[in-house]
C-alpha cells in the first residue's frame, strides 16, 4: 500500500444518545465542544446526527451522536467500543475539568494514569463512558483548535479525540487484524490490554485494546458507541482500502458519500470501523460564524427538507 493511503489517525467516534437536546447542552455547556453540524442520519432521516468538535471541525476532533427513535438503553459488556477519549493540553486541564464536573454534578473518577499518561474518566447522563487525556507529554498526531467562543478557557479546553478503548473476547485475533491489515503497531502492553498506534501516533492515533472474556456481550443502544472512524487522505485512499478488504474477503459497504466526508465501512467481529476522508469538511454549507445553528441537509436530502423538519423534534442551537 502506498504511504499516502495509510491511516492517519482517528477521524471521529459516533455514539447513541437518549436525548439529543440534553446531549447538546452536555457537550457545549459542560465539555466546551462546539456543535459544528446539526443534520440527520442519512440512512434514517427520522434521527438527528449531531457533530461536536473543535472550533472548525478539524478531522480527528469530532464526536457525533444519533438519537434513534424508540431505542432503549444499551448494556455494557465485551465485544464493543467501551470508552472514548478527549484530548486536553495539560495535566492542569484535568484538574480544571474535575472541578468543573463537580460543579455540574458529572459523575467522574479521580485523575489516574493509563499507559503512563494522566486521564480523568467520566460519564454522561446515558452512562456513556469517556475520559479526558492529557497531552502534556504527548507527541504525534496534531490536535485541533479549541472552541474560541466556548465556556472553557482555551488553555484547558478539549481540542481533539484521544485513544479509543475497544474490549473484545477475541483479543489475539483482533490485535492481529489491527496490526496486519490496518497497519497499527503495538507500542505498549499491560496485563490484559495493549496500546496500539497508527499514523504519527500519540493520543490522536491510538487504540486501547482490552481482552474481556468474562463480561456478557454488550448490546447496542443509548449510552453505547456505534462506530469509530479512522482518517484517510482522499477518495483514492478509500479505493485502495476497498481493494484490500475485497481481496481479504472482508464484507464492506463500498464507497459512501457522506457529503462532509467520504467513507468506507467494515465490521470486524462485532466492531464497526469506518474509514473517512479529511475533506470536504463542515464549512461547505454553513459559514464559520454560525456552524451548527441550523438544520443542515446533504444536497440529496434538500428536496425532503419540509418533510424531515416536520418529522423530527426541533431544538434551538443558535448561540447569539
Amino acid at each position: 500500500m502506498r504511504t499516502q493511503d495509510q491511516l492517519i489517525g482517528i477521524h471521529h467516534v459516533t455514539a447513541m444518545t437518549s436525548d439529543v437536546e440534553r446531549n447538546y447542552h452536555f457537550f457545549t455547556d459542560i465539555l466546551g465542544m462546539r456543535l459544528v453540524k446539526k443534520t440527520v442520519n442519512q440512512d434514517d432521516i427520522y434521527t438527528y446526527h449531531t457533530y461536536f468538535a473543535d472550533d472548525i471541525g478539524t478531522p480527528g476532533t469530532t464526536m457525533t451522536f444519533f438519537d434513534f427513535p424508540q431505542t432503549s438503553r444499551g448494556s455494557k459488556g465485551t465485544n464493543s467500543i467501551t470508552r472514548t477519549s478527549f484530548r486536553v493540553p495539560t495535566d492542569a486541564a484535568l484538574a480544571y475539568y474535575a472541578a468543573r464536573f463537580d460543579t455540574y454534578s458529572v459523575k467522574h473518577e479521580e485523575i489516574s494514569t493509563v499507559f503512563g499518561t494522566k486521564v480523568l474518566k467520566f460519564w454522561d447522563f446515558d452512562q456513556q463512558a469517556y475520559q479526558l487525556i492529557s497531552d502534556e507529554r504527548n507527541e504525534g498526531v496534531a490536535a485541533g483548535t479549541p472552541w474560541k467562543k466556548g465556556p472553557v478557557p482555551m488553555a484547558f479546553a478539549i481540542y481533539g479525540l484521544g485513544p479509543v478503548e475497544i474490549s473484545v473476547a477475541y483479543f489475539t485475533d483482533m490485535k492481529g487484524l489491527l496490526e496486519n491489515v490496518f497497519g497499527f503497531q503495538t507500542v505498549a502492553q499491560e496485563a490484559d490490554r495493549a496500546l496500539l498506534s497508527v499514523g504519527d501516533g500519540g493520543n490522536g492515533g491510538q487504540i486501547v485494546l482490552i481482552e474481556d472474556t468474562a463480561s456478557p456481550q454488550a448490546q447496542q443502544g443509548d449510552g453505547e458507541v456505534h462506530h469509530v472512524a479512522f482518517r484517510l487522505a482522499d477518495r483514492a485512499s478509500l479505493a485502495a482500502w476497498q481493494a484490500v478488504f475485497d481481496n481479504l474477503g472482508l464484507a464492506n459497504s463500498g464507497y459512501v458519500d457522506r457529503y462532509y466526508f467520504e467513507s468506507l465501512y467494515v465490521r470486524i467481529g462485532h466492531i464497526l470501523f469506518e474509514l473517512a476522508t479529511d475533506e470536504p469538511g463542515f464549512m461547505g454549507d454553513e459559514p464559520y460564524e454560525t456552524l451548527g445553528e441550523k438544520l443542515s441537509l446533504a444536497p440529496f436530502l434538500e428536496n425532503k427538507r419540509d418533510y424531515i423538519e416536520g418529522a423530527i423534534t426541533p431544538f434551538n442551537t443558535v448561540r447569539q
